[in-house]
């Protein structure tokens, strides 16, 4: 009898052990790595094989610990998929970031206006990509045929936003969540309306692109897009200097700065030398300048150029257009002599650039 009694307590005093160990493991962050740890879950593995891909990760302490926490949670299953764990954590935080499907993911910003190259660098820099293998992606317009048959690329149908995608994604994968982005904007802003001026939508998609790379100001946006139009039917050239600028990267000669003898570069997206919109967009607008081209203003201005605080000077006709040019040119000299007293009184300053906005000449 006294025996057993003494097994009795033995086993209590084991039970009370294991779940004293089983508590202390569940309570207690651990990171059994170094830097970080990434687990990759396959679909359909076993509880078990996840707590022993876990445990061999140095993600969770012990495999039959988490095991035994996952049957005390066992209604909820757990997600496949790539988790990244980068600092000390419970057994149980493990569990709720699996069972919530919170998977490794890399966050892609892109700004309006932005190129399918700029695009191409930024994935590569976050690693989820390689420059070419996205840029074989976005110079592929299957995945917009049905909208803009005519698309040379995908270019203007990447939409600007910020885009959360699993680490392992392919490049296709990011330019469809791109496109995807893109029609909601379009049936957003177009709705059933026909685009203006019998323009199909490849070529309200360029307009827009110019219209974003024109102007940083809502308002002005659609005041710029009815110059062009003005102009588009009129048959004068465009005369867009981001148009040139497009060119140049596409040709990798684009150094940051717009020179006067680059204006003649030879490319079908010189709107200088071609007249007409580009044959496809030179960027990928936001939803704002998408809209501007849709609705531009009700305008007969044919010009306009910098006024040097961040807006622009519109005008009628080219007398008109060449006394804002003038004007914006004694600013920029005098904005420009000024800095240079104040940097250097014993540097002279520099000359003023150049302004070669829409209609400088006919």
């Amino acid at each position: 009898m006294r025996r057993l009694a003494t097994l009795v307590l033995l086993a209590l005093f084991a039970l009370a052990g294991a779940a004293a160990w089983v508590a202390y493991q569940w309570r207690t962050p651990y990171r059994g790595y170094a830097g970080a740890a990434v687990v990759d879950i396959p679909r359909g593995e076993s509880t078990r094989a996840i707590a022993g891909l876990l445990a061999s990760a140095g993600v969770v302490p012990s495999a039959l610990g988490f095991q035994l926490y996952c049957r005390w949670r066992r209604r909820q299953p757990l997600e496949a998929g790539e988790y990244r764990f980068d600092r000390p954590m419970t057994p149980p935080e493990v569990f709720d970031m699996l069972a919530q499907g919170r998977i490794w993911t890399v966050t892609v910003t892109v700004p309006e206006g932005w190129t399918m190259l700029d695009i191409a660098a930024e994935v590569a820099r976050e690693g989820l990509a390689g420059r070419e293998a996205f840029l074989r992606s976005a110079r592929d317009p299957s995945p917009v045929r049905d909208l803009a048959p005519r698309a040379p690329t995908l270019e203007g149908f990447l939409f600007p936003a910020v885009y959360r995608f699993p680490h392992r994604t392919t490049p296709r994968a990011i330019t469809a969540a791109m496109v995807e982005r893109f029609r909601e904007a379009w049936t957003r802003v177009a709705g059933p309306d026909v685009p203006p001026r019998g323009l199909t939508v490849e070529q309200v998609v360029t307009l827009a692109s110019l219209v974003e790379e024109e102007t940083p100001k809502p308002a002005e946006r659609p005041v710029v897009a009815a110059v062009f139009l003005n102009r588009l039917e009129l048959g004068y050239p465009l005369e867009c200097d981001p148009s040139v600028v497009y060119a140049l990267k596409l040709a990798g000669r684009y150094n940051g700065a717009l020179e006067p003898a680059e204006l003649h570069v030879a490319s079908a997206y010189n709107t200088y030398l071609h007249r007409g919109l580009p044959p496809g967009p030179i960027g990928n607008p936001g939803e704002a300048s998408l809209r501007a081209a849709l609705e531009p203003a009700h305008s007969d201005f044919l010009y306009f150029v910098a006024d040097g605080s961040g807006g622009h000077a519109f005008s009628r006709t080219l007398a008109q257009h060449e006394r804002n040019v003038m004007r914006y040119r004694r600013l920029l000299a005098g904005t420009t002599r000024h800095r240079g007293q104040a940097r250097d009184r014993a540097r002279p300053p520099h000359a003023a650039a150049g302004s070669h906005s829409t209609g400088s000449s006919r």
